[in-house]
């Protein structure tokens, strides 16, 4: 008889640590998975408007190039907002902007660069 509550002890210990383990494993999983934090875009975001406004300044590009630019930035802006609005930001949505930003800061290069001035 003494090896029951032995074991009935033993039973609920182990689906303790296994509740516990799972718990700790969840958190953690979770705290890694997805966040709402997108220092990198806004630095990225921060970086090619400063781009942009040093391109107008310059000469480098005339109005309609500045134009098309800043709406392709808002675009990108309204992106990362919708990105967030449920609380995390998948990486399937950071890869998504991520491109987005690189397309647009290769056409801040082409642009400044078509040999155009500003009318």
């Amino acid at each position: 008889m003494s090896s029951k509550p032995n074991r009935e002890a033993l039973m609920k210990k182990l689906v303790a640590i296994s509740v516990l383990a799972a718990f700790v494993l969840g958190m953690t999983a979770s705290a890694f998975a997805q966040t709402t934090k997108t220092p990198v875009v806004t630095e990225r975001q921060v970086n090619q408007q400063a781009r942009i406004k040093q391109g107008v300044n310059s000469g480098e590009l005339n109005k309609r190039e500045a134009a098309r630019l800043e709406a392709e930035q808002a675009k990108i802006q309204a992106e990362k907002k919708t990105a967030k609005a449920d609380g995390k930001v998948t990486p399937r949505e950071r890869a998504k902007i991520q491109h987005d930003q690189n397309k647009a800061s290769r056409r801040i290069a082409v642009q400044k660069h078509d040999a155009q001035k500003r009318k």
